[in-house]
C-alpha cells in the first residue's frame, strides 16, 4: 500500500490513459461504462489521497524515471492543484454514473465505445495539466484533452454539433499554438522547461522583450482556452450542440482548469510583481471579466435555448473568476479558486438537469417546456437549486463565491468594482426567473404533457451535485479552507 501511495502521481494519469483504449477493445457497452466508472472513481480516490499527503506533508515532487528535475519530468502536487485535481476527479466520476440512460438516447450504439474512450483520454489530459511541473507537459496534455473533446463534442447527433466541434478546433488550435510560442519563447531564454526552475531562471532576464511577447503571448493563449471576453465565441455553439453528458463535463471541467494553468503561470513563473507590479496586468484582466459577466449575462436573458443560455451564463461566471485574478490578494484568489469549485458543482448539476429534460422531451427549447416543472418535479426542482446558486442565494455555493470576491473588492478600495458584480448577480435572476416562470406557471402543453420523470440512475448523480451546493453553501469550511491555502501559496510564487 505504501508503494501505491508513493506513486500516486503517475497512476492518476495512467490508469485513465491504459483503461481508454481498452473500451474499443471491450466494445460491450455494459461493459465498456463498467470500466469507465471504476477508471473514475478510482482517480477520485487517488486525488484525495494526493490531498491528503499534501495537507499532511506539504507539497509532493514526483520524479518520472527517477530523473531529478530540471533534468527529469516533475508531477508536483500543492495545495493548489490538489484542489484542482480533485475538482476534475469528482465531476468525472459522477457524471459518469449519468452516462448510459444520457447516451443511449442521444448516442447510436455504435459510438459507445468510442464516447467512453474519447470521455477518459479528456480526463487524463485535464488531470494531467493539473499535475505536472512541465511546462511543455502543459501543452501536450492540453492537447490530449482537447482532441478528445473535439471528438465529444462532434458526437452529437445534431448536424450542427460537427460544425460547433470544426469552430471549437479552429480557435482551440490557434490558443494552443500561441501557448506554445509562449512556451518556446521562454526556454529559448531559460534552457529549461521545469515550471519551479524557469521562475528561478526568468528573474535576471525578466525584462527582455522576448519574454515581454511570451507573456502576450501565454495571456492569449490561455484566454482564449478559459473563454475569456471577448475570446469566447467557440464556447455557446459547444455547449449547445454536444450531448448533454458532454456539455455537463466540459462546462464543469475545461474552463476551470484552464484557469488553474492561467494562474499557476501567471502567478507562480512570472509572479505576482511582474505580471501585477509591473505590467498592471489587473487593468487589462478586471474590465474584461466585467464585461463578460454583464456582456454574456445580457445575452443570456434572451435566449430560447437553455443550453445556449447556460453556455452564456458560463462565460459570466469565468469573468468572475478573472475578476478575482485581477485583484491581487489572497481573497480575491481564494474568491477565484473557490468558485472554481463552485460553479463546476452547479452548473455540472444544471446541465445534467437539462440532460433528463432532453431525455424526455428531445429538446430544451423554452417555448416546449412550458408547465415542465408539474410534470418533472424532481428533476426541475434540482435546475431550481442550481439557479438559485448560480445567482448567489444565501446557503448555496454561489453565495460564497461573491461573499469573497465583494470581500477582495472593498478590501482594495475598489467599491465600485463590488456594486457591479452584485449587479451581475440580479442579470442571473432575470434569466433563472423566466425559466421558473415558464416551467411553474403554465398548464403542460405539447410534448411537456406527455413526459413523465427521469430515471432514478439519472437523477442521483443530479442531485448528488446539488447536494454538494446546499452542503458546501451551508458549510464551506473545507471549500475555502483550502483555497485559501492555495491562494497563499499562489501569492508566494514557486518554490522547492
Amino acid at each position: 500500500m505504501n508503494l501505491i501511495s508513493q506513486h500516486l502521481p503517475i497512476l492518476q494519469i495512467i490508469v485513465p490513459m491504459v483503461a481508454a483504449p481498452l473500451c474499443i477493445i471491450l466494445r460491450r457497452r455494459q461493459l465498456v461504462w463498467i470500466l469507465a466508472v471504476v477508471v473514475a472513481w478510482a482517480c477520485l480516490a487517488m486525488a484525495g489521497g494526493l490531498m491528503l499527503q499534501v495537507l499532511s506533508h506539504g507539497p509532493i515532487s514526483y520524479h518520472l524515471g527517477g530523473w531529478e528535475p530540471p533534468w527529469g519530468i516533475e508531477y508536483r502536487v500543492d495545495a493548489v492543484n490538489a484542489f484542482v485535481l480533485i475538482l476534475v476527479s469528482l465531476i468525472g466520476a459522477v457524471v459518469l454514473l449519468y452516462a448510459p440512460a444520457s447516451i443511449e438516447a442521444e448516442l447510436p450504439e455504435a459510438r459507445a465505445s468510442l464516447f467512453y474512450t474519447a470521455y477518459l483520454l479528456c480526463l487524463t489530459g485535464l488531470m494531467g495539466m493539473t499535475i505536472t511541473g512541465d511546462a511543455f507537459n502543459v501543452f501536450v496534455f492540453l492537447e490530449i484533452s482537447s482532441l478528445s473533446m473535439y471528438a465529444l463534442i462532434g458526437m452529437g447527433t445534431d448536424r450542427r454539433a460537427l460544425t460547433a466541434s470544426f469552430q471549437y478546433l479552429i480557435v482551440g488550435t490557434i490558443g494552443a499554438t500561441f501557448f506554445v510560442i509562449g512556451i518556446g519563447l521562454l526556454y529559448m531564454m531559460t534552457g529549461t522547461l521545469n515550471m519551479v526552475d524557469l521562475a528561478e531562471r526568468l528573474q535576471p532576464v525578466m525584462h527582455t522583450r522576448t519574454v515581454l511577447a511570451a507573456f502576450a503571448f501565454l495571456t492569449v493563449g490561455l484566454s482564449l482556452k478559459l473563454a475569456l471576453f471577448p475570446l469566447h465565441l467557440w464556447l455557446p455553439n459547444a455547449y449547445t450542440y454536444a450531448p448533454s453528458v458532454v456539455t455537463a463535463f466540459v462546462a464543469a471541467t475545461a474552463t476551470k482548469v484552464s484557469v488553474y494553468v492561467f494562474l499557476r503561470f501567471f502567478y507562480g513563473i512570472f509572479g505576482r510583481e511582474y505580471a501585477f507590479d509591473t505590467l498592471h496586468i489587473e487593468y487589462f484582466l478586471v474590465p474584461l471579466g466585467l464585461l463578460g459577466v454583464f456582456v454574456a449575462s445580457t445575452v443570456a436573458v434572451f435566449q430560447t435555448n437553455l443550453k445556449r443560455l447556460l453556455a452564456y451564463s458560463s462565460i459570466a461566471q469565468v469573468g468572475y473568476m478573472v475578476v478575482g485574478i485581477g485583484l491581487v490578494s489572497v481573497t480575491g484568489l481564494t474568491a477565484t479558486l473557490v468558485h472554481l469549485f463552485n460553479h463546476a458543482v452547479m452548473k455540472g448539476a444544471l446541465f445534467l438537469a437539462l440532460g433528463c429534460i432532453v431525455m424526455r422531451l428531445g429538446t430544451v427549447e423554452l417555448s416546449e417546456l412550458r408547465g415542465i416543472g408539474k410534470r418533472m418535479p424532481v428533476t426541475m426542482a434540482a435546475f431550481v437549486f442550481g439557479g438559485l446558486s448560480l445567482i448567489g442565494v444565501p446557503l448555496t455555493v454561489g453565495f460564497i463565491s461573491k461573499w469573497y470576491l465583494v470581500s477582495a473588492a472593498l478590501e482594495r478600495g475598489w467599491w465600485p468594482v463590488a456594486v457591479l458584480i452584485l449587479l451581475g448577480s440580479l442579470l442571473a435572476v432575470a434569466y433563472i426567473w423566466k425559466i421558473v416562470e415558464t416551467a411553474y406557471f403554465h398548464d403542460p402543453e405539447g410534448k411537456a404533457a406527455q413526459a413523465t420523470e427521469a430515471p432514478l440512475a439519472m437523477l442521483i448523480p443530479t442531485w448528488i451535485l446539488i447536494g454538494a451546493t446546499l452542503y458546501f453553501g451551508a458549510t464551506a469550511t473545507f471549500t475555502a479552507g483550502l483555497a485559501r491555502a492555495g491562494a497563499e501559496a499562489l501569492m508566494g510564487g514557486l518554490a522547492r
